[in-house]
């Protein structure tokens, strides 16, 4: 396993302990506390720690060597899993919001103050591990990380709409019960606006949508730097997995040998993915710099 999948399965088991401890704080609490909105929020954990097992089977298929029928490698499986991810999370906030419903429509016992400490805890948590989860998937360049990342966010969201309900509950007493339940409520909406935030990159992904300006522009100057090659023209990228696959028109001296034009590409090639690791396959294309002053 190469770093960037060692780093990608260390913090998604990282993911899924602390979404496994959470479920049951806050299923437990939201019972003894009286709380729709924690128990809500008990829902998505579990709904996370299964979305986040989904990453870490994604991940492990997404880092297999390429094969014969697959020479770009596995690396497309990553938006495929962010996929189901966002069913996920679509799914509970529908659940969460039907019950919202419900409650709303009978009226039940205040939620117990001891759940806003709670809520407090879980906050302060989620928001720290967010922040961490996500530096990874940046780091390498990882959406279904990215995605589990979200979760996380989304986690600390609902938590915060809990908080608020509940404790408007308890500050202005009876009849304001429901707060709690209108708390839940809002929460599944903010599940299923992050779940757009997640669908989208990984739609743009998986139909080769150009997203990648900065990469290119590092190809370009990285490309400069290699002797013999006078400027670049046509640069794609499309991303599959955790890696960057690279197709580069690359002008050189009209005059070169073929066998020159041709190590020089090797020379290009390997001097990209040696100086910008997450590129994975590069193909160069080589132009004559005659032929492009006589179309210009």
């Amino acid at each position: 396993m190469n770093k960037a999948a060692d780093i990608a399965v260390k913090t998604t088991y990282f993911s899924i302990f602390g979404n496994v401890l959470l479920a049951l704080l806050k299923g437990i609490s939201g019972i003894l506390g009286n709380s729709y909105a924690l128990i809500a929020d008990a829902i998505e954990s579990t709904t996370d720690i299964f979305a986040s097992l989904l990453v870490l089977l994604g991940l492990h298929y997404a880092n297999r060597p390429a094969d014969a029928n697959h020479p770009y490698g596995h690396g497309r499986i990553e938006p495929l899993v962010t996929f189901l991810v966002v069913v996920f999370l679509v799914v509970s906030a529908a659940f969460i919001a039907h019950e919202s419903i419900q409650n709303i429509q009978h009226p039940h016992e205040l939620p117990h103050p001891f759940t806003l400490v709670v809520l407090g805890g879980i906050i302060l948590w989620k928001e720290i591990t967010y922040r961490i989860v996500n530096q990874k998937s940046k780091q390498i360049h990882s959406s279904s990380l990215k995605a589990d990342a979200w979760h996380h966010r989304s986690d600390a969201l609902t938590s915060l709409a809990a908080f608020a309900g509940i404790a408007i509950a308890l500050s202005m007493g009876p009849g304001y019960e429901a707060a709690d339940d209108w708390a839940a409520l809002l929460a599944s909406i903010f599940i299923v606006y992050n779940s757009y935030r997640i669908f989208r990159p990984a739609l743009g992904e998986i139909m080769d949508e150009h997203l990648y300006d900065d990469l290119v522009d590092d190809i370009r100057l990285n490309a400069l730097q290699v002797p013999g090659i006078l400027a670049t023209e046509k640069c794609f990228i499309r991303k599959a997995g955790m890696k960057y696959h690279v197709d580069l028109h690359a002008i050189v001296d009209g005059n070169l040998s073929v066998k020159e034009g041709h190590d020089l590409a090797h020379a290009l090639k390997d001097g990209l993915r040696e100086n910008l690791p997450q590129l994975g396959h590069v193909l160069i294309h080589i132009e004559p710099h005659d032929e492009i002053r006589r179309n210009a």
